[in-house]
């Protein structure tokens, strides 16, 4: 996995004079780390701090014991970093990675049919990119889609009502979910705050959680598209399996870790 190399003050540090760092002295550049770039990944830290991967992960479970660290796939997340759900205007991080992802997911739109788009930045993107002479019928719980191609002619537009959350602009509660029980639609797009192979399909909030529960249940076929900070990560709530997901769709991962989810269940796609 391609990793951003951050600026040399803001790595860990080794001893000084390049002697080796004791435990607890490791342990607290792992932190310092964690805390200013929000995760750590055992490989990068290594080569930082000229330690074994295995010394790394030690170092991460003692972290994790003292409730600091959470460890997660290919290493670990500050506690606090949980429960963050950035509000839709904010989220413009890896805008050009997502752009590849919906760029990719393009290719498993179903030829005539109906799709559901859900309610994220990232399936935002794949509604912006689809065909112009596209014939589909498209559901969705996001106002923004809905909005971006209700003036389409060829497209048949269908919102699932119900409470609209600020924070990403999508309908949840009792309405929405009534909606998706009575529909069954080809292919179902759809984004998670989190994915590791330990704790599943993770998003924040509970009521996110229940109607991407529904979606899945009502989709013939599911693609779920996650730039790869979400690849490891766990947020509150759970609402599905990988084996739940047909078609996986990020970017960067490398070679271990693509096997690793494709073994999980989906089929795993890296632009």
């Amino acid at each position: 996995m391609t990793t951003d190399r951050a600026p040399a003050a803001d790595r860990p540090r080794q001893g000084t004079s390049g002697g080796s760092l004791y435990a607890t002295e490791r342990q607290q550049e792992i932190m310092r780390y964690a805390t200013a770039a929000g995760r750590v990944e055992v490989a990068q830290l290594a080569r930082d701090l000229r330690v074994t991967a295995e010394t790394v992960r030690k170092d991460l479970n003692a972290l994790q014991q003292l409730g600091l660290l959470r460890r997660v796939h290919g290493g670990a997340v500050p506690v606090n970093q949980l429960l963050a759900e950035p509000e839709v205007a904010a989220r413009t991080e890896w805008t050009e990675e997502k752009k590849r992802i919906a760029k990719a997911a393009l290719a498993e739109l179903p030829p005539q049919g109906s799709v559901f788009i859900e309610s994220g930045s990232t399936t935002a993107l794949l509604a912006e990119q689809l065909p112009p002479d596209l014939q589909l019928i498209v559901y969705t719980n996001s106002l923004p889609v809905a909005m971006m191609l209700t003036p389409r002619p060829q497209l048949t537009v269908i919102t699932l009502g119900g409470r609209v959350r600020a924070v990403t602009l999508g309908e949840v509660d009792n309405f929405a979910l009534r909606s998706l029980r009575e529909i069954n639609v080809d292919v179902a797009f759809l984004g998670a705050n989190g994915i590791s192979l330990e704790r599943g399909l993770t998003t924040p909030d509970a009521a996110e959680a229940e109607v991407k529960r529904q979606i899945l249940r009502s989709a013939r076929r599911r693609v779920l598209l996650v730039d790869r900070t979400k690849i490891g990560e766990a947020a509150l709530w759970r609402y599905g399996e990988l084996s739940d997901i047909e078609v996986l769709i990020t970017n960067d991962l490398d070679a271990e870790q693509s096997a690793a989810l494709n073994a999980a269940g989906p089929h795993v796609v890296v632009v």
